[in-house]
C-alpha cells in the first residue's frame, strides 16, 4: 500500500461533515479527537478523513497550519491500521483539542493511540 493521503481520501464534502457531526460518534486520545461516522463516500478507498485545528486555541494561523501538517503526516504514516482492519466505508475528522503544541514524536504515539481506539470501538459494536 502507497503511504500516500492524496485528494481522494480527503474529507471535502460538506454534506458528509454536516452528516458527521450530526450522526457520528467521537474516541479521544489527547490531544486528539476523531469523530466518525460509516458513511458512503465517492472515494475507492476504504475512508476519508479530515484534520482540524481550532482558531480559539492557535490564534495564528502558522500555528494552525503546522498542526493540521502534523495531523495530516501522521495519519498518513499510520493508516494502514485502519485500512487493514475496516470492510465498510467510513468518514471522520481528527481534530487537536490540545492547548499547546506537542511534538511530532509525541503526536505520532497519540495518533496510534487514537487510530487503534477507533478499531476497538468499531469492532466492539459490531
Amino acid at each position: 500500500m502507497k503511504q500516500t493521503l492524496g485528494k481522494q481520501e480527503r474529507l471535502k464534502s460538506k454534506t458528509l461533515i454536516g452528516k458527521l457531526y450530526k450522526e457520528g460518534n467521537s474516541v479521544k486520545s489527547f490531544p486528539l479527537r476523531m469523530v466518525y461516522t460509516q458513511a458512503e463516500h465517492g472515494s475507492s478507498y476504504p475512508a476519508q478523513v479530515g484534520v482540524s485545528v481550532p482558531k480559539r486555541n492557535f490564534k495564528k494561523a502558522v500555528s494552525r497550519n503546522r498542526l493540521k501538517r502534523l495531523l495530516r503526516e501522521t495519519y498518513r504514516k499510520q493508516k494502514q491500521l485502519v485500512y487493514n482492519s475496516i470492510d465498510k466505508p467510513y468518514v471522520f475528522m481528527i481534530s487537536y483539542i490540545g492547548k499547546e503544541e506537542f511534538s511530532y514524536e509525541e503526536i505520532a504515539v497519540k495518533m496510534e493511540k487514537l487510530l487503534n481506539a477507533f478499531i476497538e470501538k468499531i469492532n466492539k459494536n459490531e
